[in-house]
């Protein structure tokens, strides 16, 4: 079964799905949805649409260079079969996967780290100022040794009327001649 991949967004298009477009010199393009297709005919460019794989490859947000990335590519040799070699691949298959979903967490993860985005990032900052600012949390610790008789004065807020309560509110008219 071959797997082709959407000429625009760049997702995998299984047989039976998604649309062909064939030019006047033979060149095939296939899309996965109308969506990819509709975008194609407006001669949208797919590296700058921010939702397709070449835009976010072009943005260094997706890994462009991995070795488990080659395993990908298309080969189109008929292959006799045989019930070992299958089973190999089925299991290379999946420890090829299990390598590209952990090399793909960590890439994640150097990249959300760089941007600071990250909960122990957020963390790490507010630890390095609660540091910087020892000096204050040492003042404040002294004055209420100093200070203990003092307490908090609490003092009745003015209740305020509002503009609608009065009756002073703008008024809005219309003069008819």
């Amino acid at each position: 079964m071959r797997i082709n991949h959407c000429y625009f967004c760049s997702k995998p298009t299984y047989p039976g799905s998604g649309m062909m477009f064939v030019r006047n010199d033979s060149k095939q393009f296939i899309f996965c949805r109308s969506k990819c297709h509709k975008n194609f005919k407006m001669k949208r460019n797919p590296r700058k649409v921010r939702w397709t794989k070449a835009f976010r490859k072009a943005a260094g947000k997706e890994m462009t260079v991995d070795a488990s990335l080659e395993f990908e590519k298309r080969r189109n040799v008929p292959v006799r079969y045989n019930r070992e070699l299958m089973a190999a691949t089925l299991a290379a298959m999946s420890r090829i996967q299990e390598i590209k979903e952990r090399r793909e967490r960590a890439f994640y993860k150097a990249r959300m780290q760089k941007a600071g985005n990250t909960k122990q990032a957020h963390k790490e900052k507010d630890r390095m100022e609660v540091h910087r600012n020892a000096h204050v949390r040492e003042m404040l610790r002294k004055k209420k040794e100093l200070a203990p008789e003092l307490e908090k004065i609490r003092v009745k807020a003015k209740a305020k009327k509002s503009a609608l309560q009065t009756g002073g509110g703008i008024k809005m008219s219309m003069d008819v001649d």
